[in-house]
């Protein structure tokens, strides 16, 4: 780590916290040459593969704006959203690879956003679960029926 005042190729770490969300660590540390502090901030990075092939890395906020078109005109509030797209990154996390494709992370949302909301969830799984007929609609719909009737 280059110190950002003098340059210097080399520092050394005074303190370590991790953040709220347990997925950044944030560093103070002090230049071995001009003795000046500094922070920095880490995180492990997650690549998305997606269909063609590119990868780029993975994004809250592409989660949050996806997610959020399923929700157009239904009772779902960016908070919710955010929450969302924290619960499927965490879910994301947890296989351990630094590296998942994008429909992987398409089935991930399914399951919190059809606990937030059902007609967001039709609208997101019919093209996630690659709804191709009538009867793809039929049998989701009838599974939330009866999920509700359960409850």
């Amino acid at each position: 780590m280059h110190c950002p005042f003098c340059r210097h190729p080399d520092s050394r770490v005074i303190d370590t916290r991790t953040s709220d969300d347990g997925f950044t660590i944030r560093r103070r540390r002090e230049c071995l040459e001009c003795k000046r502090r500094f922070s920095t901030t880490e995180t492990a990075s997650l690549t998305v593969i997606k269909r063609s092939g590119a990868s780029e890395p993975f994004s809250r906020e592409k989660i949050m704006s996806g997610v959020g078109k399923a929700c157009q005109g239904r009772p779902v509030t960016e908070d919710q959203l955010a929450v969302l797209a924290q619960q499927v990154e965490e879910t994301v996390r947890q296989n351990g690879v630094s590296q998942i494709e994008a429909h992987d992370i398409g089935l991930a949302i399914l399951e919190p956003l059809r606990e937030l909301d059902q007609i967001a969830y039709l609208r997101f799984a019919s093209v996630y679960s690659s709804f191709d007929t009538l009867e793809d609609f039929e049998r989701a719909i009838g599974e939330l029926r009866q999920e509700s009737a359960s409850k």
